[in-house]
């Protein structure tokens, strides 16, 4: 009785405001990691004219970096002692500002100063190395976050579903606006346009992103509060828990499907590439963006009764499946640079099999943190949260790698290309990149989510049982 009490009052100290507070917390995430994530290659290649394989190299070293930062930053932040502010919430207070400012001047056009590739390579490497260290500072404590909030998997159902919702405001925000303002029309002398990126355009839209991201933070510190306790003193040993969780087949699954959903997100801002250089219209851009974010923004109120009835792991595994067949049947029809309406519809689909994994992602890294308290009786959110944002950040690091290296082996030349809409040859080697790696990406994703995540509705019974009593006592 004393149990069912205590778990409807923190279902119930779970308001409104807290609930924006916490969806408010990734919209601050995603106004600046978007709008990066997004434009920053473009930046580099058509503004800096820095070469796509050095750009490439970039992305590479940067995330060999993170290989050592992300597990710090989890190490800082199991270690700190819960204060009057909690555990994880003062992180996102202190480093709003500063993740801002060095998203802003990762889009500073240096290249008006000086046309020297060593010393634009050393610009754009230490901002964008800036930047990945700071966004990890407050992204690891946000995500930790959940899991002190509330240990009611209905609560953290909601939760997820709200950061989906803020996700889906700050991710949708430079996607549909930065193409109207950061790109200038030009005629060619055939009567045809396209679209050329503006150094002075990008910068503005990034000042707005950062403000956007830094009052997003405030407001999130601000209405949250963490409720499940956190260890006092915590005796954190880092090789135990990470040896726990590379022994444990719920984070292996939840780590590769982290590689692959992330990457296959990034490698998606290849589409600029697309859309500038095959369908020689940036506004597509919109328009695709508004294809892959409606059909969550339709499923967001019914994915947590669909949770409840069939389990998360169940509606990924029918939402995956679509997203795979629809982005098979676009490789193999090859639209046509004239008739893009066929893309954007395969995006709809894509999007809508998307949607249900995007909605319940979060809630899945809290159940296998619960997994790993349920078999090893250590509590490591953060730590797991850091390799889990390792994870993501590897998948980014394949894709930009990767699709860089394919766009220079497609035959992208800054120099050329910058000023350029459809270019026979090179455009079709992009279209063929941007359609094949979302369709084996999506299907893995399905194999792995049917065939390797272990945790069935029926499976994760007796750990939310095992983790309520636990914290209850």
């Amino acid at each position: 009785m004393q149990l069912k009490k205590a778990t409807e009052e923190r279902i119930k100290s779970i308001t409104l405001k807290e609930g924006v507070g916490y969806a408010m917390g990734d919209a601050g995430n995603l106004f600046v990691l978007t709008y990066v994530s997004s434009f920053l290659k473009v930046f580099y290649t058509d503004v800096l004219k820095i070469a796509p394989k050095k750009i490439a190299n970039l992305f590479l070293f940067t995330r060999l970096w993170d290989a050592v930062n992300d597990p710090m930053w989890g190490n800082i932040v199991s270690k700190r002692r819960p204060g009057a502010g909690g555990k994880y919430r003062p992180y996102i207070r202190a480093l709003a500002v500063p993740l801002a400012l060095s998203e802003l001047i990762c889009f500073f056009d240096v290249g008006r100063f000086t046309q020297n590739q060593a010393l634009l390579l050393v610009f754009a490497y230490v901002t964008y190395i800036l930047f990945g260290m700071l966004y990890t500072g407050v992204n690891v404590p946000h995500g930790s976050l959940a899991s002190v909030i509330t240990d009611d998997p209905g609560g953290r159902t909601l939760l997820s579903t709200a950061r989906s919702v803020g996700a889906g405001i700050g991710g949708a925000a430079p996607l549909l606006i930065a193409p109207m303002l950061i790109y200038n029309k030009v005629e060619a002398a055939n009567g045809e346009t396209y679209n050329v990126a503006d150094g002075k355009g990008m910068f503005i839209f990034g000042a707005a992103m950062a403000v956007c991201s830094a009052l997003a933070y405030f407001f999130c510190y601000s209405a949250t509060r963490e409720r499940v306790p956190s260890d006092a003193d915590p005796k954190f040993n880092m090789r135990e828990t990470y040896s726990a969780m590379f022994k444990s087949r719920p984070f292996i699954a939840l780590a590769l499907t982290g590689i692959l959903i992330s990457g296959q997100l990034q490698f998606n801002s290849l589409n600029q590439y697309l859309y500038k250089n095959y369908f020689c219209n940036t506004n597509l851009s919109i328009i695709g963006t508004i294809a892959q974010y409606l059909p969550m923004a339709v499923m967001i109120p019914l994915v947590p009764a669909l949770v409840k009835r069939f389990g998360k792991k169940e509606i990924i595994t029918v939402g995956t499946f679509f997203s795979a067949l629809a982005s098979i049947i676009t490789y193999l029809a090859k639209p046509a640079k004239d008739d893009p309406a066929f893309f954007m519809v395969m995006l709809f689909i894509t999007g809508f099999g998307y949607s249900f994994v995007s909605i319940t992602n979060w809630a899945v890294v809290t159940d296998v943190i619960d997994y790993q308290e349920y078999k090893t009786g250590i509590k490591c959110e953060s730590s797991i949260y850091a390799v889990y944002t390792l994870s993501r950040k590897l998948g980014q690091t394949a894709a930009d790698y990767g699709g860089l290296m394919l766009l220079s082996k497609a035959g992208y030349d800054a120099g050329i290309m910058a000023n350029a809409g459809f270019v026979p040859g090179v455009s079709e080697e992009i279209l063929k990149i941007c359609t094949l790696i979302p369709a084996v990406t999506y299907t893995l994703i399905f194999l792995l989510f049917t065939f390797l995540y272990p945790l069935t509705k029926e499976r994760l019974v007796p750990i939310y049982d095992y983790i309520k009593k636990k914290n209850s006592d």
